[in-house]
């Protein structure tokens, strides 16, 4: 066994601090939010929390799960998700095995025309009439439709798929296989790391989003967790302020039977709506690594 030298001993034990550094640094701010999460309201109020609660309560969670619309929302929110990603994979995947054929006929052209939106957006209220004239306002499509295809993913899934070696699909189309075929049975198979990249992406994106049902939904029972959630925290928002405004004008209002405040419902929101991808990501880490060195940077 070769002996390290003590320059080498020296960069591993500052290397070894920095990183441990660097993982508290990440790492502290949530558990601070778990901590508040399951933190008394009042309590968390007074400030000083760290990364344990004081005073363990589940109150917070109580208030979130009391509303009567979160398991409808819930399933909206995961029924979304699995539409979008499947239909984003394959759209995108398709998209980006066309754009590898060099002899495509106007693919410089087809490119320019994809990637002047890119840049360029209508703003919200063309979108709005564009939704309202196809009949997607109130529509559960409006959820995945619109934002199946992107070019920044498809570029980098091209990219992917121009780095596996040619002679595969053309021993597949000597063999008599369609395009389609070759798609679907040749080069998804050997990418899933870009696949698991692209759906990790795809999955937070539209688990995370509130403003879209908040813009083009009126129907309560097409709500998502995320926009229910949102308004669960504005209420608590809204309760505290009244409280606020009846302090400063001398009313006396009995906080014992408040249980939560508006820091401490953000905070188990929070946790609420990470939770699913922070035990996602684990299964999919090496893929997701392996996808975006490969698609980035191959071409």
């Amino acid at each position: 066994m070769r002996k390290e030298s003590f320059s080498r001993k020296v960069f591993l034990f500052f290397n070894t601090l920095f990183m441990i550094c660097l993982v508290v640094i990440m790492v502290a701010p949530y558990l601070n939010i778990i901590a508040k999460a399951f933190n008394d309201g009042k309590d968390t109020a007074m400030g000083g929390i760290t990364i344990f609660p004081r005073v363990f309560t589940l109150d917070n969670f109580k208030t979130l799960l009391s509303d009567k619309a979160l398991p409808r929302a819930a399933v909206v929110s995961v029924a979304r998700v699995i539409c979008d990603v499947v239909l984003t994979l394959f759209v995108q995947f398709s998209a980006a095995y066309v754009f590898t054929h060099k002899d495509l006929v106007g693919r410089s052209g087809l490119l320019m025309f994809f990637m002047i939106p890119a840049y360029f957006g209508g703003g919200l209220i063309p979108r709005y009439i564009l939704y309202s004239n196809t009949g997607l306002l109130n529509n559960f499509l409006l959820y995945f439709v619109p934002g199946c295809f992107s070019l920044y993913n498809m570029i980098i899934i091209r990219t992917f798929i121009n780095s596996l070696p040619d002679s595969l699909p053309e021993a597949a189309k000597l063999d008599g296989a369609s395009e389609m075929q070759i798609l679907m049975k040749v080069i998804m198979p050997l990418s899933k790391p870009i696949m698991a990249t692209i759906a990790l992406w795809t999955a937070v994106g539209s688990w995370s989003d509130w403003t879209t049902t908040m813009y083009f939904f009126t129907d309560k029972k097409m709500y998502t967790l995320q926009y229910v959630l949102v308004q669960i925290l504005k209420e608590s928002q809204k309760i505290q302020a009244m409280i606020s405004e009846a302090a400063l004008r001398g009313e006396f209002i009995d906080e014992a039977n408040i249980a939560v405040t508006s820091e401490a419902v953000k905070s188990a929101m929070i946790l609420v709506t990470t939770l699913p991808i922070v035990m996602v990501y684990p299964f999919l880490q090496k893929y997701f690594i392996k996808g975006v060195t490969v698609g980035a940077v191959k071409d």
